[in-house]
């Protein structure tokens, strides 16, 4: 069974999941129950989740962010308006254009504002073992280039330690 979601906004558990298709781009949300019921989502028929993501921004950043903004993308000249209108940026330079509006608009519905994707464990594991291998090793050369053996040698017995870890197990029989 795949990993529980949790809410945009609050982190509890989801339970609501919205997607919605707009000019073929999928929009989603997860969402607690009772921020859910705080945001308006109950009824599934009349939600919008560009009206969701307007909500967000004039709650954030307030109600004339919006409606009196004079703010233009200088790429593509989408406005705030065009933004709650669609629920979409126009061009990458938007994120720029609009930051002020869009960080607390993430900030309230996501942990944070910066994208940190997903990696396997076992990936983020053998690049962390490969990144304390590589430091060891100028640690090392530093080391015997200043003639400092002691510590040489407890960054050789640290690297052996570390190799040893990052070879692969011979496959079970």
């Amino acid at each position: 069974m795949g990993e529980s979601l949790v809410c945009d906004i609050c982190g509890k558990l989801a339970t609501v999941h919205l997607t919605q298709i707009i000019n073929n781009q999928i929009q989603k949300v997860d969402l607690c129950e009772e921020c859910a019921q705080q945001k308006g989502v109950t009824d599934p028929e009349g939600f919008s989740l560009a009206d969701f993501m307007a909500k967000n921004i004039e709650a954030t950043a307030g109600p004339d962010a919006v409606a009196g903004s004079s703010l233009v993308c200088p790429s593509c000249g989408c406005t705030p308006r065009d933004f709650k209108r669609t629920g979409r940026l126009g061009c990458p330079e938007c994120y720029e254009a609009f930051d002020s509006l869009i960080k607390p608009m993430l900030k309230n519905m996501h942990r944070g504002d910066h994208h940190t994707g997903k990696v396997p464990h076992e990936l983020l594991h053998r690049v962390g073992l490969r990144k304390a291998i590589n430091r060891l090793q100028d640690q090392l050369a530093h080391a015997v280039e200043q003639e400092k053996y002691e510590d040489a040698a407890r960054y050789r017995d640290e690297l052996d330690q570390l190799k040893s870890q990052s070879q692969p197990e011979p496959p079970a029989r």
